[in-house]
C-alpha cells in the first residue's frame, strides 16, 4: 500500500478514494484497496514526513514532501501492476458468473419458496460447499 501511494503521488496530489480509484484503474480491477487499508497508510506518511495534507472543499488532498518525493522516486514506478499479473480474467469471470447465477437461483427459491423448499435449498447450497472442499482435498 505504502508503495502505491507514493507512487501515485509522484503523479499529482491526490485525495484518498481518488487513490483507491486509481489504483483500482490501473490494477485492471484486480486489486481495490479498502479505505481501511489506505487511510492508516496515509496518515503514517504524513507522521513520517513523507506527506501532507490540506482541506481542499471538505476532503483532504495529499501532496508529497521533498523526502516523500526521493522515497517515490527510489520506490517502484507501478507496484499495483503485480496484483494482476498471471490471472486468468477468463476464469475469473467464470466463477463469477456461475457464482451469480447460484445466488440469483437461491435468492429465487427463498423468495417465492415454501418453508420446504428453501430448507432444501439451504442443504444444496450446504452440500455444495463441503464438495468445494472436497475438490480441494483431491477428494470425490
Amino acid at each position: 500500500m505504502r508503495a502505491s501511494i507514493l507512487a501515485l503521488l509522484k503523479d499529482r496530489p491526490m485525495h484518498g478514494y481518488e487513490m483507491i480509484r486509481e489504483i483500482g484503474e490501473r490494477s485492471d480491477g484486480a486489486w481495490k484497496p479498502s479505505p481501511g487499508s489506505v487511510y492508516p497508510t496515509l496518515q503514517m506518511l504524513e507522521d513520517e514526513g513523507l506527506i501532507t495534507s490540506a482541506s481542499e472543499g471538505g476532503k483532504k488532498l495529499f501532496t508529497l514532501t521533498d523526502a516523500g518525493r526521493a522515497e517515490a522516486e527510489e520506490g517502484p514506478d507501478a507496484p499495483w501492476e503485480e496484483a494482476g499479473r498471471g490471472v486468468d480474467w477468463d476464469s475469473v469471470n467464470e466463477i463469477r458468473q456461475a457464482g451469480f447465477g447460484l445466488m440469483e437461483a437461491f435468492g429465487q427459491v427463498w423468495k417465492t419458496g415454501s418453508a420446504e423448499q428453501r430448507q432444501k435449498a439451504v442443504g444444496v447450497i450446504n452440500e455444495a460447499r463441503k464438495k468445494l472442499y472436497l475438490i480441494l482435498a483431491d477428494e470425490d
